[in-house]
């Protein structure tokens, strides 16, 4: 049970308590709501199912063989869930939800005597019902009868599933024993922790150079007090498994024969090091759901937690204890276990029988020590500059907060806002060029592979291998986004490392590098992606959603595998050299640094850029079409389980910076119509929480919002879906919903504005784009009336004005055998 309280009082912390108590200690478990609750976890357990479910399963009964673990899903099964009765029900309450079974954890802004105190008084008289029951034992892994001490694999098997990418994972397992938490256990995890990002980024350099495997990675993990287990995943890059399998287990073995290098090491217990800083210079913002969300996994364990600050000290405490000699132990125990099971998941039936998998798991591994090598250290000051140093040519308050607009001589607009709210955080943005706009209609394959090769095929004189040495230590981040009118690096820096950061971001830009390996790489992902999103309703709607509300804009469409095959490194090169030399740049700065350091890094970085190209004179507008109104919907397929279907109608609304007010009370009306919609359909269908509804609405174009409805549904009830939601929004429109209607939809609103408030990200996310659109500064001093001030009829108005019948694009996905049951129906 998990309550977040944004604004808790002395009043509001005691009725929570109050609540939460009876929930735990008295509730009600009768047959009315036995009946309501039973369809609404059978529509969950659907809704989970598919593929995905299915691999779960078996990857449990795998690795789990003779355990509880192994067939025993949270959720149940469709039998025991449907035979369930109160007195089952109640009988299961009493038998576990014990005192003495409980733990109460409370996080957060309040003083730990009255906390302590309200849990003694909602908690302290409850005493369980009848003879307590011990915990059961969760079983352990046995031994493999007559197999090798060291080699001794078990359990081997191999699941078809034609729309998956080959994967295959073993795992070295051992038996779960209860540890004392101390600080010499926590040493050799941290140990284990270095052992493992050793391999980790072996087997990455192998995957970069190309050949059997598109990734690999091991994980060593304490599972449900079941097993401890080692685990090996591997993705292959086409059918031959057993080469993918022998090349990691080479690396593996060549791990486990010989000890590290003291760079190796060096270079890993840096990147550990700052992982565990950042915490410590980040400590005062750290969440209080967050630190109860750890204490609730660490009891589930029977474990503990500690301070950034404890764990920084063990882990520095720790240092003269990684030698190559120490870390080669702990290596080799990651892999002795007592049994060794495995999984290999194809798409064509034939490619493997369990017995080959054995086979190629009981043959002798060849050591592979061609990735050991560290590579030279690789520093910042030995990389050129990126141009002659800028200068400022403006610089002004916005009149928002203490933030500033800084003008570089080339052209490059910045946002500046240093403050010491967030210690130790520092929010770097860059947008630039012109996003979708400058793709032309068959660059698909290039749209799909940027977010995955752009970075990778480095900038300059730094390879992804020199990327990734050059970041050693060091708090670097580079992710990239395309939007509908811009590009954006964005990372989560301090200020130790701005400069650099700055360096990373503003080279690429000036100097971009076109390896080919990563692009190569990035198309095999891309294909394995695409197949694997047809395999249910929430994969086919995350893929293809946009290009139908697009209007089938082929900028939007997602690449094929065809498409992929036929795209080229050189391909890729023309595509994203025009889309990084042109138009315009904004970069934002936000956090804890010092302003002066970073002026003078922007006038070396970006101010040393050349002044950027316009945008080239065939991209397109800044606005987007929606589909037309539809009786009938389009229907697409997935190929997962047939009971599983998704439904949508979405209705257009509109964009630009000067209806930011109007997209924000859009937000309010569509909670509005998302706990209508829910409620609607629970009664209607026992449908579970996924019902919802939500508003886009796009600030850098003038068009291309919607609202939408969207479920997850058994396919016969998807007509259902689409009336029910057409009689919402009529109704919305029809009359002004109740003031405690609204007032409940307002104020989590309001206490969720005013807690993101609190985050200089938030008003970086909300500034994007204002060096060029001040009307956004003016925004932000509205945020919290927009989403407050609306009233019942305010809203009223909004739904009359987009929620009027026959305005609504539909579109469902369901099995092929299921598409014949889409046609809406009338309301019974």
């Amino acid at each position: 049970f998990h309550l977040d309280l944004p604004n808790a009082t002395t009043g509001t912390l005691d009725e929570t308590f109050k609540y939460l108590s009876g929930m735990v200690t008295a509730p009600t478990l009768d047959a009315k709501g036995l009946a309501l609750d039973v369809p609404i976890v059978l529509a969950e357990m659907r809704e989970r199912g598919g593929v995905g479910e299915r691999v779960q399963n078996k990857m449990r009964s795998v690795f789990f063989e003779g355990q509880p673990l192994a067939d025993r899903a949270t959720i149940g099964t469709t039998e025991s869930l449907r035979a369930a009765t109160p007195q089952s029900v109640r009988a299961f309450y009493e038998r576990w939800y014990r005192p003495q079974n409980l733990v109460v954890i409370v996080s957060g802004d309040a003083d730990p005597v009255a906390l302590q105190a309200l849990v003694t008084k909602w908690f302290g008289d409850w005493k369980g019902t009848g003879p307590r029951v011990p915990t059961p034992s969760f079983g352990a892994p046995k031994v493999p009868p007559g197999a090798p001490r060291d080699n001794p694999v078990g359990n081997t098997e191999v699941m078809v599933e034609p729309e998956l990418p080959r994967n295959l994972t073993y795992g070295v397992i051992r038996p779960w024993h209860q540890v004392h938490d101390t600080i010499v256990y926590n040493q050799g995890l941290m140990l284990d922790q270095l052992a493992q990002a050793i391999i980790n980024r072996r087997l990455e350099s192998k995957a970069r150079r190309g050949g059997s495997f598109l990734s690999a990675a091991v994980n060593q993990d304490r599972v449900e007090r079941s097993a401890d287990v080692t685990y090996v995943a591997i993705t292959p890059i086409g059918p031959d498994w057993r080469s993918a399998l022998g090349d990691v287990r080479g690396v593996i073995a060549d791990a486990m024969t010989a000890a590290p290098t003291q760079a190796e090491i060096d270079r890993e217990v840096a990147e550990i090091d700052v992982a565990f800083q950042v915490p410590v210079e980040q400590r005062d913002l750290l969440p209080g759901g967050k630190v109860a969300d750890d204490l609730v996994q660490a009891l589930d364990i029977h474990e503990t937690v500690a301070s950034p600050d404890t764990v920084l000290s063990i882990f520095r405490s720790t240092k003269p204890q990684f030698t190559p000699a120490n870390v080669l132990a702990h290596t080799r125990t990651l892999f002795q276990g007592t049994v060794i099971r495995s999984l290999l998941i194809t798409p064509k039936p034939g490619e493997a029988s369990p017995a080959e998998l054995r086979s190629a798991l009981l043959a002798p591994a060849k050591a592979d020590n061609g990735v050991r090598t560290a590579g030279p250290p690789v520093s910042f000051a030995d990389l050129p500059p990126v141009g002659t140093p800028g200068a400022i040519v403006a610089d002004a308050p916005i009149g928002l907060l203490d933030i500033e607009r800084v003008d570089l001589g080339n052209g490059v607009k910045v946002l500046l806002w240093p403050t010491k709210d967030e210690p130790g955080r520092v929010q770097v943005k860059v947008r630039f060029g012109g996003g979708y706009r400058v793709f032309g209609p068959n660059d698909a394959a290039y749209v799909a592979l940027g977010p995955i090769a752009l970075v990778g095929s480095g900038e300059g004189k730094l390879g992804e291998d020199e990327l990734d040495r050059i970041s050693t230590g060091r708090k670097l981040q580079f992710n990239f986004d395309a939007d509908d009118s811009d590009f954006s690096f964005a990372s989560e820096t301090r200020n130790a490392d701005l400069a650099d950061q700055l360096y990373l971001f503003a080279e690429k830009l000036a100097n971009p590098r076109w390896d080919a390996n990563p692009v190569l790489r990035a198309k095999a992902a891309a294909a394995l992606q695409y197949d694997s999103a047809s395999t249910s309703p929430q994969g086919v709607i995350g893929r293809d959603l946009k290009y139908y509300q697009r209007n089938k804009d082929p900028r939007y469409r997602a690449a094929t595998p065809a498409d992929l095959e036929a795209a080229t490194p050189e391909g890729f090169k023309a595509v994203w050299s025009k889309a990084l030399a042109t138009g315009p740049i904004e970069v934002e700065i936000f956090g804890d640094f010092d302003r002066d350091s970073a002026i003078a890094a922007l006038t070396r970085t970006f101010g040393a850029l050349p002044p950027r190209l316009p945008l080239p004179a065939d991209a397109g507008p800044l606005s987007a079409k929606f589909p037309a109104a539809n009786a009938e919907p389009v229907v697409l397929t997935h190929t997962g389980d047939a009971n599983q279907a998704a439904a949508i109608m979405s209705w257009p609304t509109g964009g630009g910076s000067a209806g930011i007010g109007e997209s924000r009370q859009l937000e309010v009306l569509a909670q509005l119509f998302t706990n209508q919609l829910m409620d609607a359909m629970r009664e209607k269908t026992g449908a579970s929480y996924s019902p919802s509804v939500f508003s886009t609405w796009p600030v850098d174009l003038d068009s291309g919002g919607a609202i939408t409805a969207i479920a997850q549904l058994d396919p016969a009830t998807v007509p259902v879906f689409f009336v029910t939601a057409a009689e919402i929004a009529s109704d919305l429109t029809k009359a002004p919903v109740s003031a405690d209607e609204l007032t409940r939809v307002v104020e989590p609103m309001r206490q969720q504005v005013n807690r993101m408030a609190t985050s200089s990200a938030f008003f970086m996310q909300q500034l994007e784009g204002a060096t060029s659109d001040p009307a956004r500064i003016a925004a932000v001093r509205t945020i919290l009336k927009d989403y407050t001030g609306g009233t019942p009829e305010t809203l009223q108005a909004l739904a009359v004005k987009y929620l009027t019948p026959g305005r609504a694009f539909k579109l469902a996905v369901v099995s092929p055998k299921a598409a014949d049951k889409v046609v809406e129906k009338p309301a019974q």
